[in-house]
């Protein structure tokens, strides 16, 4: 069943972020992931976390095993070190959930 998560970030460097999307995104798509929905923030009105969030976007997967292997892969993390690291300051997943159809 395909998984879904919405992860919203705390972006400090907006250049840097899209260097690591740029990066990762073909990663994601030889597994079979993708974006869905992805949004800058200008406002939070209420949040569970202290950790700011600026974006927001959803990210899915075949299933939850693909998903994992993702996330592990060296040239993922490689990727992650060298891009994601110095431009996000904050992670907070806010769902992950089963993908159901937007039709």
């Amino acid at each position: 069943m395909k998984i879904e998560m919405l992860v919203g970030l705390n972006v400090i460097d907006d250049a840097g972020y899209q260097a690591y999307r740029d990066g990762m995104t073909p990663l994601l798509e030889q597994h079979g992931g993708g974006f869905g929905y992805d949004f800058k923030i200008a406002k939070v009105l209420r949040s569970e976390t202290e950790t700011p969030i600026n974006r927001l976007f959803t990210i899915n997967f075949p299933d939850e095993e693909t998903m994992n292997l993702f996330f592990s892969n060296e040239d993922y993390l490689q990727v992650r070190k060298e891009h994601f690291e110095p431009s996000v300051r904050g992670v907070t997943i806010i769902a992950t959930y089963p993908q159901t159809s937007n039709t």
